[in-house]
């Protein structure tokens, strides 16, 4: 997999902010509430020319009834698997825990190269409590602030001693699919159906999922990018500061995105939240699959699907020419279509159509169709080209450019669309006066 570097603690010792000072971003949520980083949060770093990942794990509590925290120890023993290396963080203000003393023993067993940094060393006052960590039996101990970067450098000096140098970056090329939707629609569930392993934490709690997480999908003649987000909900529910970072995270994500995969939980019906995320997405024009997730809850019969299909365009008019696919994750139904139908979308956004082609066929349908005759004035489309953009534009060159409606407008892409595919693509028509 590459140069992975861990970093496993107890909560709230600065893993995040540690994470976001090597991987030079806001990526990870900090918070000084306990827990907050409860999935596996990936990035790309750098050091002395070594390129690697950095994993920030859940904290690892043990004893807690808290239903996360069983999942985040899993999550911390998994990343800790994946790693090459591990920074076990603690908090030199807060002093040795127990807690602690349990990580260092499971980091132990682990045979994995491990270093202790003491975080919070941050005042000539308290640089000497870091010495009080040595009762846990590791020869170096590296005092370090991760809200500086004091004691850092010299901590990566040791890390990047165990990569190699020609690792995978973090390719921008590679489509990035991301799936958005409200909390508990499924999303976590079906990335881990995807990739076939438990990737993320999966509990029936909606939001578990407060940070997006990318991660790179190859198989079945796949490449790219699937990135989990936050779900997003309704502002006005959005009452800690923490949900509003993540509904910003998701928002962020999906307009770095290619390919939405907007997830819906049919079983409660497609509300006006599942509509604002769907139009989101349409507005920053990416690419979309829509999900109707949960269909397994869904009494039925040989109608159901038609009548449920009819519905959902209604909601979504007037851009309805997207997939539409009924999954149960859970049940492992059309999951594969899901993938399927995600790399299709990303190839009709970049479908490039030669102006010859488009020509061809376009100008004798505006013969036999003209624009229709607006204020006594007659409009002339003479030429048609694609316009080099990330999604598909098309500009229409004419005399009399204000003249024409909107309705022949729509005329015009439906046309574009019953010629080429460019299903699960927002399209843009603009005219312009041919000089």
């Amino acid at each position: 997999m590459g140069n992975i570097l861990s970093l496993v603690g107890r909560p709230n010792v600065g893993k995040s902010t540690l994470f976001n000072r090597l991987t030079q971003t806001r990526e990870a949520i900090v918070d000084s509430t306990a827990g907050v980083t409860r999935d596996r949060n990936y990035g790309k770093s750098e050091w002395n020319g070594f390129e690697f990942s950095v994993i920030d794990t859940g904290g690892y509590v043990v004893g807690s009834d808290d239903i996360f925290e069983t999942e985040i120890r899993k999550q911390a023993a998994l990343a800790i698997d994946e790693s090459d290396v591990i920074v076990f963080m603690v908090d030199g203000r807060e002093g040795l825990t127990p807690l602690d003393a349990e990580i260092a023993r499971l980091l132990r067993r682990s045979k994995k190269p491990f270093y202790l940094a003491v975080n919070k060393i941050d005042s000539p006052n308290n640089f000497f409590d870091y010495t009080e960590f040595y009762e846990l039996g590791i020869e170096v101990v590296f005092p370090v602030s991760a809200a500086t970067g004091s004691g850092t450098g010299e901590l990566l000096d040791e890390v990047v001693k165990h990569f190699n140098k020609d690792e995978e970056v973090f390719l921008e090329e590679l489509p990035k699919i991301t799936i958005v939707g409200k909390p508990n629609v499924g999303k976590s569930s079906i990335i881990n159906t995807f990739l076939g392993y438990e990737r993320h934490i999966v509990t029936p709690i909606a939001g578990t999922t407060r940070d997006s997480i990318y991660t790179r999908y190859k198989g079945f003649g796949f490449d790219f990018y699937l990135v989990d987000t936050a779900g997003l909900r309704k502002k006005s529910k959005v009452q800690e500061d923490l949900e509003f970072y993540s509904v910003m995270r998701s928002v962020r994500a999906i307009e770095k995105a290619d390919v939405c995969i907007v997830m819906v939980d049919i079983s409660t019906g497609l509300d006006s939240q599942d509509l604002n995320i769907f139009s989101l997405a349409a507005r920053n024009r990416k690419g979309i699959v829509l999900v109707l997730n949960k269909w397994d809850l869904v009494e039925k019969d040989n109608k159901t699907m038609n009548e449920y299909l009819e519905k959902v365009k209604e909601r979504i008019a007037p851009f309805t020419d997207i997939p539409i696919i009924f999954t149960s994750v859970t049940n492992k139904q059309r999951i594969y279509k899901v993938m399927e139908e995600a790399a299709r979308v990303y190839n009709n956004r970049t479908r490039r159509v030669p102006t010859s082609e488009l020509n061809n066929v376009l100008l004798p349908i505006i013969q036999q169709t003209p624009p229709p005759i607006n204020k006594d004035k007659v409009v002339k489309i003479k030429y048609v080209t694609q316009l080099p953009t990330k999604f598909p534009a098309f500009a229409f060159f004419c005399n009399l450019p204000q003249y024409v409606r909107d309705t022949y407008k729509r005329f015009l892409e439906n046309q574009i669309r019953a010629n080429w595919d460019f299903q699960g693509v927002p399209m843009e028509i603009y005219f312009r006066r041919k000089a």
